[in-house]
């Protein structure tokens, strides 16, 4: 076994390898960029080595770099993550012939799934279901066209090299495959150094399920099941499950036997995923087809760790160092359910716009990288495991992935997998920037999402017109004010003993009027009052249990029927987190942000004469909605542009966004050049 291993990535994939190594007896070496001098990855390692600047192709992607740190501190073995250098093959091939072990794959498997071409070919080889689509990397626009029309719309564009939701377009028509296709090719080339790009058929009512795979140096592959990852935007995996609740005990014994296939037609050794699609249409379970094959640990492997207790990390390091798998494939079982939650630094209430900059809170619901010292420890605590690489106080860069953590819930089923997981996503406090928490809290809590009636469109079908929040209930409606009287009359309390704050003529203990979200339709009125033990809304009596001292931001309420017993259980229970306003408070929970305007009942007519400030108007300007690089500009001044058309394109976390006129107009006068960067609301240009 290795005595030192040299983990050759950043943020909750170092993390997750150091916890592992350090459980084994196995010494640990960081290696760390400019950006992530201060990170928590780097004071966990036994040791640390700077190895550059801040962008990615100036430290974490040089491969040089990374040996020559290994080398220094004596490291035996490179654990590579996922991203950066974790599938190139080159880099394998560089550590072999200086004698470092590469925790991974062998360098030829990892060439051959590498390019999605070639492996598309070797896995129809092998007896493994693929899509229809071109054998070949396509060369023009011209050839992208003849190759779509032949296959048939809908077709999916790949970059060959791609990966993670980069360098992937859907088209529906011509006009699609014009627009996108050489834009494929750029991303390709930007984010992977491979401007190849192929065309495959897209299946409608898509469900994205992935097959874990597990080999050793002898030759013994097994399949630890599936995870589902059919909740994706843009591409981008948002929530992962294992097991599926589309797959059939049949249906995964045929997956898994041919992705076992798979990886032994190319003599894979070490952790690796198949993915597959799958045709949701099809009630049969038959019609799944090859994606392609992930030569590395997934960012969602936690929840094949939660239902089978198996710790992949320790598996592929054993494997590196010449271990036998210690299982077979009778060894492995289903053990529960278990989801995980991407929380990311983007604004979903401004169309999931990347968002960086300083975590000013960070306040996870559990200890990160804590369990309960149980035999299963890869459940974190009381079933929520938290992995993170983030800390109170620092910075979610621009120049890597913007995720934040990762929250993991396992439960004996899935509703109390996700029910643990609304529960951890209430008590999950971020701020300082725009993050994707309330949007989790949603999806978890939607009908169709309950159902398990999920397809790669989940997103965009549910969420059409962009996500305003999760709605609320008439019961948590009613929660919601009974805790605003109750907040209320405890801070007016409090004022009423300070000098000079409120005086006893003035003050009506407990009667108030709370209103729900602001004038505009749909929102709500209700009286509230708290006198002694009895607390209404609107009449009726609401039994709450809370505790609330004037200045928290953070509680915890029990909602239980009126009249029961001193013993009985909640009817439900809520974590919801405050933040004071100039005439009440926002309370956040269950997936959204609720504005409450408090007023005494005998001075609330009143707050209909206020007057509310009208915002500018903005609808004659193209604003940056995003930091981020001026790829193009589409226009010039005094063009006439339709709605639809392109007016610029910005990139963004290696991302191109392409800006589009949202009405006919003329182009006024340009504030920005090709090359510029670009800050968060920065006018691009002005319309006429």
């Amino acid at each position: 076994m290795f005595t030192k291993i040299l983990i050759a990535n950043r943020g909750e994939i170092a993390c997750r390898v150091i916890k592992t190594a350090k459980r084994m007896g196995i010494a640990t070496v960081a290696v760390y960029s400019d950006a992530d001098a201060r990170a928590p990855f780097v004071r966990m390692a036994d040791e640390a080595v700077h190895i550059g600047p801040a962008t990615a192709a100036e430290s974490y992607l040089v491969a040089d770099k990374i040996i020559a740190a290994a080398k220094q501190t004596g490291a035996e073995a490179v654990h590579p993550g996922y991203g950066f250098l974790s599938e190139r093959a080159s880099f394998v091939e560089a550590l072999e012939k200086e004698n470092i072990a590469f925790i991974g794959p062998p360098v030829n498997a990892i060439a051959a799934m590498g390019d999605k071409i070639e492996s598309k070919r070797i896995a129809k080889d092998a007896g493994v279901n693929t899509v229809p689509g071109s054998p070949d990397a396509i060369e023009n626009t011209e050839d992208a066209l003849k190759w779509a029309n032949d296959i048939g719309y809908p077709v999916m564009m790949k970059a060959s090299a791609g990966g993670g939701g980069k360098g992937m377009r859907l088209a529906w028509n011509d006009k699609d495959v014009e627009e996108g296709f050489e834009a494929t090719q750029r991303e390709g080339l930007n984010s992977f150094g491979d401007d190849r790009v192929f065309i495959e058929k897209f299946i409608e009512d898509p469900r994205h399920i992935e097959i874990q795979i597990l080999g050793d140096k002898h030759g013994n592959v097994i399949y630890l099941n599936e995870r589902e990852c059919s909740i994706q935007r843009r591409h981008q995996k948002v929530v992962e499950e294992a097991p599926s609740p589309f797959v059939t005990p049949k249906m995964r014994k045929a997956m898994g036997e041919q992705c076992v296939a798979l990886s032994q037609a190319v003599g894979y050794h070490s952790a690796g995923t198949v993915e597959l699609i799958v045709s949701g249409a099809d009630k049969t379970g038959e019609s799944f087809y090859f994606l392609e094959m992930n030569t590395r640990l997934q960012v969602e492997h936690p929840v094949t760790e939660a239902i089978t207790g198996v710790d992949l990390v320790e598996q592929m390091i054993r494997v590196a160092a010449g271990e036998k798998l210690a299982m077979t494939q009778d060894d492995v079982k289903i053990d529960g359910w278990a989801i995980e939650n991407r929380v990311y630094a983007e604004d979903p209430y401004r169309g999931f716009l990347p968002s960086t900059g300083r975590l000013v809170r960070y306040q996870p619901p559990v200890e990160p990288w804590a369990d309960d010292g149980a035999a299963n420890g890869r459940r974190g605590v009381d079933g929520i495991r938290v992995d993170d690489g983030v800390f109170e106080g620092g910075e979610v860069s621009m120049f890597y992935d913007p995720m934040i953590a990762k929250l993991v819930t396992w439960g004996e089923t899935r509703d109390e997998a996700a029910d643990l997981q609304i529960a951890a996503l209430d008590a999950f406090r971020i701020e300082g920037l725009g993050h994707n928490v309330d949007f989790l809290s949603a999806i978890m809590q939607h009908p169709r999402f309950r159902s398990g009636e999920l397809t790669t469109g989940f997103i965009a079908e549910e969420y059409p017109d962009g996500f305003t929040g999760a709605p609320a209930s008439d019961q948590l409606t009613r929660v919601l004010a009974a805790v605003a009287g109750v907040i209320a009359t405890a801070d007016a309390d409090r004022a009423r003993r300070v000098e000079g704050q409120l005086s006893d003529d003035l003050y009506a203990p407990g009667d108030w009027t709370v209103r729900i979200g602001g004038r505009e339709e749909g929102s709500t009125s209700h009286e509230v009052r708290l006198e002694e033990a009895a607390l209404t809304v609107d009449g009726e009596p609401v039994t709450l249990e809370m505790q609330y001292t004037p200045g928290e931001t953070m509680v915890d309420v029990a909602l239980f029927e009126n009249g029961a017993d001193d013993d009985a259980d909640p009817v439900a229970r809520y974590t919801l987190q405050l933040r004071s306003t100039r005439t009440g408070y926002a309370i956040t929970t269950r997936g959204a942000t609720h504005h409450l305007r408090i007023l005494q009942t005998r001075v609330a007519h009143l707050a209909a004469h206020m007057i509310e400030k009208t915002p500018p108007d903005l609808s004659k300007m193209l604003i940056c909605p995003m930091p981020g690089l001026l790829v193009k500009l589409h226009v010039a001044e005094g063009e006439e542009v339709q709605p639809g058309q392109p007016l610029a394109t910005v990139e963004a976390m290696k991302m191109e966004n392409i800006l589009r006129a949202e009405k006919q107009a003329t182009v006024g006068k340009i504030n920005a050049a090709e090359g510029d960067s670009l800050a968060v609301d920065e006018v691009i240009l002005e319309l006429e």
